[in-house]
């Protein structure tokens, strides 16, 4: 297994400076309680018709609406053609036209400082630790949530609005905020947004929570919107061919040794290209002297080995998560039933959740899971109902090697 000693800085590096949000409900107003009505609104727009459709409903109900653009990279830091990027500049112009058209101004910020620290380094330097990162993740809790609510402070600006589908709400009886899925199942993105704090959701909204994917595009529709048919973007922004071992190559300059391919036992049965080609579960450019299809079981970089057996060999019932973010602001001092998932729109598996003396969590589910992996993030749920979610760094095989 890999060492916790090995993941643990690769996550804390970037957790140093990162000045999230703590402490008491609100400087700003509360809205979803009812309190008062904000008026002065930021909509993160980044061309696509999601993000369109959100400053859309905040002109409607009356909020003076500000538009911004994240620029976060050059396409010569990801050594891409401009039109194969998003936040590309006729992504720009999209969300510029957008802004004209519904009478708001407009403005570019460039994050690209921040974007390169706090996602490209840590992706890259995941990868040479053998874990699989989430850079998702990473944008939203530190460009979206972080960097971009200061620029709305410098705005003028109370409310963050994004194009998300999942939903915010306030409880009355617990006096906290509560993050949800989407109704859209299909659309969710609340896996991705698991590090919010009380703090953020209490100025923040999500307007297309409600909606499914095919009632936004008819609303564009509807108010004529230039990027109404506009595809959604689909893969990792700044690899928009997927091509991560290419990317992170010609980021660092240099190429992946080869290695060896070991079984469960131990013996070498093979010879890889990188083992930051690789990650659990992938079947993919595994060539070895055996018969039948084998999968990736751990990555070793401090041996520049891949182990890999057989299907079975995957799943897994317990895993340990680190930097923990419970929504509430409370982690739960017993075990608790939840549900959770460990992969992006992965089936929620029920389990129980146990917070451990160094504040991380022991997930122990019901049925085991496929491909548990260092790196990703595990989000847990009470039905709708976002508890919160963590980095996940260490796994129980049901078949230890």
């Amino acid at each position: 297994m890999l060492a916790e000693e090995t993941i643990q800085p690769a996550i804390e590096e970037y957790q140093k400076k990162n000045g999230e949000f703590v402490g008491e409900l609100s400087h700003r107003e509360k809205f979803y309680s009812g309190e008062k009505k904000m008026k002065k609104a930021l909509v993160a727009m980044s061309g696509g018709v999601d993000s369109s459709v959100a400053a859309v409903f905040m002109k409607e109900k009356g909020y003076d609406v500000t538009g911004v653009t994240m620029k976060l990279y050059n396409n010569e830091d990801i050594h891409m053609s401009q039109e194969k990027t998003c936040c590309s500049s006729s992504d720009i112009e999209d969300a510029r036209s957008i802004a004209q058209k519904l009478d708001f101004p407009y403005h570019v910020v460039n994050f690209k400082a921040q974007f390169k620290e706090k996602v490209m380094d840590k992706f890259v330097k995941c990868y040479q630790c053998g874990i699989t990162p989430n850079p998702c993740v990473d944008c939203n809790r530190y460009l979206k949530f972080h960097a971009l609510d200061k620029r709305a402070q410098e705005l003028g600006c109370e409310l963050i609005v994004t194009g998300h589908y999942a939903r915010i709400r306030y409880n009355e009886q617990t006096g906290k905020y509560e993050l949800l899925k989407g109704v859209d199942e299909s659309k969710d993105q609340s896996y991705v947004l698991y590090h919010m704090t009380q703090e953020q959701l209490a100025h923040t909204m999500l307007p297309l929570g409600e909606y499914t994917k095919e009632e936004i595009r008819k609303i564009a529709e509807e108010n004529e919107l230039i990027n109404a048919k506009k595809h959604d973007s689909q893969d990792i922004c700044f690899i928009p061919d997927g091509n991560h071992t290419a990317f992170i190559e010609k980021y660092t300059n240099q190429k992946a040794g080869k290695g060896n391919f070991l079984d469960i036992n131990g013996k070498v049965i093979g010879e890889h290209q990188g083992y930051y080609r690789y990650t659990v579960g992938q079947r993919k450019g595994i060539q070895v002297n055996r018969a039948g299809r084998h999968y990736v079981l751990e990555i070793r970089p401090e041996t520049n080995e891949v182990v890999v057996g057989r299907n079975k060999d995957l799943f897994s019932r317990e895993l340990i998560a680190t930097d923990f973010n419970w929504i509430s602001g409370e982690a739960p001092e017993k075990p608790v039933r939840i549900s959770g998932r460990t992969r992006y729109h992965q089936p929620l598996t029920e389990g129980m959740a146990q917070v451990l003396d160094n504040g991380d969590v022991k997930i122990t589910f019901d049925e085991p899971i496929r491909a548990i992996t260092k790196g990703q993030s595990v989000v847990l749920y009470d039905g709708d109902v976002v508890l919160g979610g963590g980095c996940i760094f260490k796994t129980e095989k049901l078949h230890e090697m």
